[in-house]
């Protein structure tokens, strides 16, 4: 970076040093100062089981102990067919510091036990020559159940996820020491069963007792199975008296009540394979229990969270803003304008579920949901999105349409696809209640970080067109169409725009959006010493994170300074910079949280 710097400020070059070694004194003060952050700054720890039922019977009877009676997986898929979970799926249930519908607990449960969003299991019906092996997914409410009125059926199953491969791989050579195609089969599945677990897992951690990894990983294995054979213990549906009393688990109820009476029929039934009679004990249950004192039973936010699970619209999403990225491209590609139309649309309709994701969560959640990395994420690049979509609309400039949509869909795509932290809506940190600056400081530091994001995509295409774009794009007055005179159109131009000109246009849109991130930027800054003011007394402790961010934000007052002295070469030196800028802020964003201690451990 500090080469490049030399290089781009020219007759400033003077000023590279200066903001060098500002820069190198800045970060090695932040290095200098981490610190362990204070109790309650870190996030509730998740607790998968609740205690108050852990000592309780099951609340849906005695279950089946003989192995010999665990039905097969034909009958549970067909089981899994025929009844009607529905009217459950909304019930509402105390988990983990909060109110939440049965549909989220289902689905948090099965991915914490599986390492999957569903349950998967496999029908093997023989024929000649071999077998027929058919894979069934499982609804994560059908498995909630399933694991708590049947758990037995489960014991031999590929069930406990196991993400760490050598120990995987440790269970697996235990379990089959001498069938190689066992262990491939296993392996593949991700999974191990319970009993392999019993069996293994305590002496392969007593063999590698002296690696951490593989510590992580059994204690994550031990989490996963304790989740599934207590899983009883999470039934907490009945609401409190009052809103100062607790909320109370099934079984705490008389056997007289008809709620318990109806879940110990559903549990019956089921056992027995009866989907008429499940049906009917689900409905009972599900209008018992809103009954019982049913002043204090939510009901709007119960609705918005079982539409939530089923939109999917962060996943939705990210497809739609990758539609819009592909039509908008080929627009730029053909000319056509038919397809810029329709990647505008695509861009609107994956705005539209962006929000109502964001939005919805918001009241989920009962605050602003920007607490954590998966939220902040969404948060970001909904705010960068909607910046890119008004100034395209104001402007009428596709360009920013296309900027936006990748924007969304990037950070969409890794939000929801690669385990980033935070995606079941839980308590946020003690010390993110102190103030309302809070929200103030991180909408706006999540802006500027989303137009940056937004900048560094309108800068790639300055890069693409001033490095790659001098061969294929025609002058006025040649008057022939370039292969990529659409981004001449993208930018509101004429497909025969003169190569400065479409150059002096995207100059002019990355530094639209770089000042806007430059200031914005600051201003958060500014907003996070007064939280911190508020929250630990003072305004700047050189902590990592805020360190970093003034780093961030002095690489992009370079970037005026730059301009300034270098006038002849502004457009490329300022898209360059704004690359450096935009990895400098994932370092801000993700590598600070990942590697340096600090006062944003929440983060």
């Amino acid at each position: 970076m500090n080469m490049t710097m030399c290089r781009v400020v020219g007759r400033g070059g003077w000023a590279c040093f200066v903001y060098t070694a500002l820069l190198c004194m800045i970060a090695a003060a932040s290095l200098a100062r981490a610190q362990s952050a204070p109790e309650g700054n870190s996030h509730p720890r998740t607790q998968s089981l609740s205690g108050s039922g852990a000592s309780l019977a099951n609340p849906f009877g005695q279950h089946n102990t003989d192995l010999a009676k665990v039905p097969k997986t034909a009958n549970k898929a067909m089981l899994a067919a025929t009844v009607d979970l529905e009217p459950l799926r909304e019930l509402a249930v105390f988990h983990n510091g909060r109110v939440k519908v049965l549909g989220t607990l289902a689905k948090e449960s099965v991915k914490r036990i599986t390492g999957r969003n569903r349950y998967v299991d496999y029908i093997k019906t023989p024929k000649p020559g071999g077998e027929d092996v058919r894979e069934v997914a499982f609804d994560p409410l059908f498995t909630l159940l399933d694991m708590t009125i049947d758990p037995g059926y489960y014991l031999d199953k590929p069930l406990i996820g196991v993400e760490f491969l050598p120990l995987r791989e440790d269970i697996l050579l235990a379990e089959f020491p001498d069938d190689e195609s066992m262990q491939e089969r296993w392996k593949k599945v991700a999974r191990v069963s319970p009993l392999m677990v019993d069996r293994h897992a305590r002496k392969i951690g007593e063999q590698r007792m002296s690696s951490e990894a593989f510590t992580r990983a059994l204690n994550s294995v031990d989490d996963a199975v304790r989740l599934f054979m207590q899983g009883k213990a999470n039934m907490v549906l009945v609401a409190p008296g009052d809103r100062s009393a607790e909320w109370i688990h099934l079984s705490s109820l008389s056997e007289s009540s008809p709620a318990r009476q109806a879940a110990m029929e559903l549990g019956a039934a089921w056992r027995e394979n009866d989907a008429q009679r499940v049906n009917a004990a689900a409905r009972r249950l599900a209008d018992e229990l809103p009954k019982i004192n049913s002043s204090m039973y939510p009901q709007a936010t119960r609705r918005l969270e079982v539409t939530y699970n089923k939109v999917n619209a962060f996943e939705w999403g990210f497809w739609a803003y990758f539609l819009s990225l592909v039509s908008l491209l080929l627009a730029f590609g053909t000319g056509r304008r038919w397809l810029a139309v329709t990647g505008a649309v695509f861009l609107g309709v994956a705005l539209l579920l962006h929000g109502f994701g964001f939005v919805s969560r918001c009241i989920i959640a009962e605050r602003f949901a920007i607490q954590n990395q998966f939220e902040s994420m969404t948060g970001l690049s909904l705010f960068a999105v909607v910046v890119g979509t008004v100034v395209m609309l104001m402007k009428r400039q596709w360009l920013f349409g296309a900027a936006a949509a990748a924007v969304g869909f990037l950070v969409l795509v890794t939000a929801t696809q690669t385990g980033i932290p935070g995606v079941f809506i839980e308590r946020e940190a003690a010390i993110l209640n102190t103030s309302v600056l809070l929200k103030y400081h991180v909408t706006t530091v999540l802006v500027s970080y989303g137009l940056i994001a937004l900048g560094f995509i309108i800068s790639l295409f300055y890069l693409g067109a001033h490095y790659f774009g001098s061969g294929a794009m025609r002058t006025a007055a040649d008057g022939t169409p370039g292969g990529v005179s659409g981004v001449a159109v993208a930018l509101g131009g004429a497909e025969d725009t003169p190569r400065a000109k479409l150059l002096a246009d995207l100059d002019t849109a990355q530094l639209t959006v770089l000042q806007l991130a430059f200031w914005t930027l600051g201003v958060g800054i500014l907003l996070g010493g007064w939280w911190a003011d508020h929250s630990w007394g003072r305004w700047w402790a050189f902590d990592p994170k805020e360190t970093w961010a003034l780093i961030t934000w002095i690489v992009y007052l370079i970037v005026v300074h730059v301009r300034v002295a270098n006038p002849a070469k502004k457009g490329i030196t300022t898209a360059w910079l704004s690359i450096v800028g935009f990895f400098v802020m994932l370092w801000t964003y993700f590598g600070v949280n990942l590697l340096l201690p600090g006062l944003h451990a929440y983060a």
